[in-house]
């Protein structure tokens, strides 16, 4: 994912987040792309990453962020 996408990424994701977890959220997928953009980051990393990410969003948002973060993780595997 480039540096835009990224952006819509994260912006997409704290748009959905709980009140007072943004920070958190913003943590988790900072250290992520600093993975991807060193190539170091794996799938066992996007398994870790699902549910902490899981547990940050707000619960009425969870299905429409489970489908981007499954194409999102479907598009990493097909690289």
């Amino acid at each position: 994912m480039d540096k835009q996408g990224q952006e819509k990424f994260m912006s997409f994701i704290l748009e959905r987040v709980q009140e007072g977890k943004e920070d958190e959220a913003k943590a988790i997928l900072t250290e992520n792309f600093r993975k991807q953009d060193e190539g170091t980051f794996s799938q066992q990393e996007i398994q870790e990453f699902i549910p902490k990410m899981i547990s940050l969003i707000k619960p009425d948002r969870l299905d429409e962020v489970q489908a981007v973060v499954r194409k999102f993780s479907g598009d990493f595997g097909n690289r």
